[in-house]
């Protein structure tokens, strides 16, 4: 059974983080099952791991060229990993591959972050008997769960993460076959050859994104967010909207809205960023021959910080990525915040070590797609960018709560103005580029500055007099802070809604109605 990635990059540690990876030069039944049993229990929902047997690891790295397996242990092997795996408590069977690398056979063991965890495995083999104790992975080692990690591990019991749960309202129907082909095209696997000979079900669940039993198998979530045409039809959050603002009060604004499979709209997103935000300058320094050149943004800086945005964002909410380019910084803004302990004191340090991923497939995803290099590493890397382009260093902000993340990437200082950037004076990039933004009547300026997408939809679902709760079900948020701060507070500011108890702003008999002002624009 082929596996959905590049054995060769997977063998060499390329793209597989040394915590998810096991070496075994040999045949070591018991190791091998307590490893099993720990990347089941995935206690940081990192997505599982891998073992490699016929590989010896030296200083966790493994040992190249390989040693390797004889032919006819192969099978053997593959009829012992059933019948060891069968005693782990409650049942759970690793994907098992056999593989060629430079002539030499290896076995490649596929155990995903199980779904009905805790795991146990008993501590010895071939004692009638033993005790059974949970096993996790600390660093790359497989521990037994003991203290603080035991509580933490039974805490996690059937909580699967909403990206790798079953959804019982798609179908093996909703995938599309072209989308999977693309992507075991593009990341190289071997599952590719086999795509045209198995059926499209047969194909799922062998990049384990179709599961249950026969008679009921039904999409993961994250197979339906990257092989679905319309994944927004299931999770109206999955869309990112790009705005981008052309002056300093908001009335004229470009909008770009991106849906459609994540790796896809995030590519798209990307694109569209580089060919109407980012620019290249160049400035001639007295005395020196050679001129001092820039970019306004640099490139890899939005590409992870949207790419992390895109990675850790919850998709059980409605709320969407937001990419607000103002003249003197860009704003991505994503929800909810990050997990406990992260904190603002935290996101200010050079490394953070995360201790639990909202995703443990999505991450894989985008990581085989070459989108992101490995957990941890996004912050770093986005100031890294920042720092070798001369630019401000970014800023990354939750609240007390952890309702958002927002990253902010202050414009180049050098940098010239938005409507300068190489063009005609007055002349934006959307102009430049045949995308004609979006502008308000000049003679209503008095009612539109700094009226967001977010404050329009607002003024389209308030007719009447209307209660918070009538307000975010019209909108179809489960958000009440970001109802509060990013739709009701500015539209209460600009004064084109108002509330019937303003005297009692606190009042559970409290409700919001448009005001001349907000009718009026409303009906511009």
């Amino acid at each position: 059974m082929a596996l959905p990635v590049n054995e060769k990059e997977l063998i060499e540690g390329s793209f597989v983080e040394w915590e998810r990876l096991e070496y075994k030069k040999g045949w070591q039944p018991e190791n091998i099952l307590h490893t099993i049993c720990a990347f089941a229990n995935d206690i940081n929902n990192w997505g599982g791991g891998y073992i490699i047997i016929g590989i010896e690891e030296k200083n966790g790295q493994p040992v190249l060229p390989p040693a390797g397996l004889q032919k006819n242990q192969i099978d053997s092997m593959q009829k012992k990993i059933v019948e060891l795996s069968s005693k782990i408590q409650p049942n759970f069977t690793p994907i098992v591959q056999p593989y060629d690398y430079n002539g030499k056979h290896i076995l490649i063991l596929w155990a995903p972050g199980g779904d009905i965890r805790p795991y146990k495995a008993p501590d010895l083999m071939g004692k009638k008997k033993t005790t059974f104790s949970y096993y996790i992975r600390k660093a790359s080692a497989t521990v037994k769960a003991k203290g603080f990690d035991e509580r933490r591990l039974l805490g996690l019991a059937q909580k699967t993460p909403f990206d790798d749960r079953i959804n019982h309202n798609a179908d093996v129907s909703d995938f599309d076959v072209q989308l999977i082909k693309d992507f075991l095209k593009s990341v190289n696997s071997g599952l590719y050859k086999e795509a045209d000979n198995i059926s499209l079900a047969e194909l799922c669940e062998q990049m384990n994104i179709l599961r249950g039993p026969k008679e009921y198998k039904k999409p993961v979530n994250a197979g339906l967010l990257f092989f679905s045409k319309t994944p927004e039809s299931f999770f109206r959050g999955a869309i990112i909207e790009v705005i981008i603002y052309h002056d300093d009060i908001g009335d004229s604004l470009s909008e770009k809205i991106l849906k459609g499979p994540l790796h896809i709209q995030l590519k798209a997103a990307l694109e569209y960023l580089q060919n109407n935000v980012i620019r290249e300058e160049v400035r001639k320094i007295k005395g020196k021959a050679e001129s001092e050149r820039f970019y306004n943004y640099p490139y890899e800086a939005i590409e992870e910080a949207l790419a992390n945005a895109v990675y850790h964002k919850s998709y059980e909410m409605q709320n969407t990525i937001e990419i607000n380019v103002r003249r003197e910084k860009i704003e991505i803004i994503s929800y909810p915040g990050p997990l406990p302990p992260i904190d603002n004191e935290m996101l200010k340090r050079n490394r953070i070590v995360v201790r639990n991923y909202r995703n443990r497939r999505i991450g894989d995803f985008l990581k085989e797609l070459k989108f992101t290099e490995g957990r941890s590493t996004g912050i770093p890397k986005i100031r890294n960018a920042m720092k070798l382009n001369g630019s401000p260093l970014p800023v990354f902000e939750t609240d007390a709560d952890n309702n958002y993340f927002l990253t902010v990437l202050p414009i180049h200082k050098l940098s010239q103005k938005l409507s300068q950037a190489g063009t005609k004076p007055g002349l934006s990039f959307d102009q430049a580029a045949g995308q004609v933004p979006r502008k308000y009547p000049a003679s209503t300026p008095q009612v539109t500055p700094q009226v967001t997408p977010q404050v329009r939809k607002l003024l389209r679902v308030v007719q009447e007099e209307m209660t918070r709760k009538e307000i975010q079900e019209a909108l179809g948020l489960k958000d009440r802070f970001y109802l509060r701060e990013s739709y009701i507070i500015p539209a209460l500011k600009l004064e084109l809604i108002e509330m019937t108890l303003p005297d009692k702003p606190k009042s559970r008999l409290q409700k919001y109605r448009l005001t001349k002002k907000g009718k009026r624009l409303l009906q511009q």
